[in-house]
């Protein structure tokens, strides 16, 4: 399978068996849908989702044969992932910047080594060949395109972003 990170449960809510997931992932909207499958932890323990709403900053969800905190409670601090073969994007993910190759003009500057989350927004973290780590807005002002097809991603030229 191709499992995917969406999130992190973090807490239970109330008595009835209800997961309190934190999550940046982009789309949620498909995601935390009932009856969708996710899978939880190191060993990814398949469970279906049986409602979700939102709660201030959490995603809130039961899972099908789940009503009672004390059933969930092993969760807590576990990390979700989704099969990502099971969804179809219509766009790419921050995770498939993974890997590529990042450019500013026509000069390598690096590989995308990983993408970091700050509450609403995300930086790139590029490695270049002497193992130096450059973090770039992961934005419109600082990416120009990204062309995952041929794994390469674009940067703006601004002065004093990379020497």
């Amino acid at each position: 399978m191709n499992y995917l990170y969406i999130g992190k449960i973090v807490n239970t809510h109330g008595i009835k068996g209800e997961i309190k997931i934190i999550s940046n992932f982009k789309f949620k909207n498909k995601i935390f849908l009932k009856n969708n499958k996710i899978y939880i932890g190191k060993n990814k323990i398949q469970e279906t989702i049986n409602s979700y709403r939102v709660h201030k900053n959490f995603d809130m969800i039961t899972l099908v044969n789940y009503d009672n905190i004390n059933d969930v409670l092993k969760y807590k601090n576990e990390k979700v992932f989704i099969n990502r073969d099971d969804f179809k994007f219509e766009e790419y993910l921050d995770e498939d910047l993974i890997g590529l190759d990042a450019y500013i003009e026509d000069r390598l500057i690096g590989k995308i080594e990983n993408i970091e989350y700050i509450k609403n927004n995300s930086l790139i973290i590029i490695k270049d060949e002497k193992n130096n780590k450059r973090y770039i807005p992961n934005n419109k002002d600082f990416i120009k395109s990204i062309d995952v097809s041929n794994k390469k991603v674009y940067i703006n030229y601004i002065e004093g972003l990379i020497e």
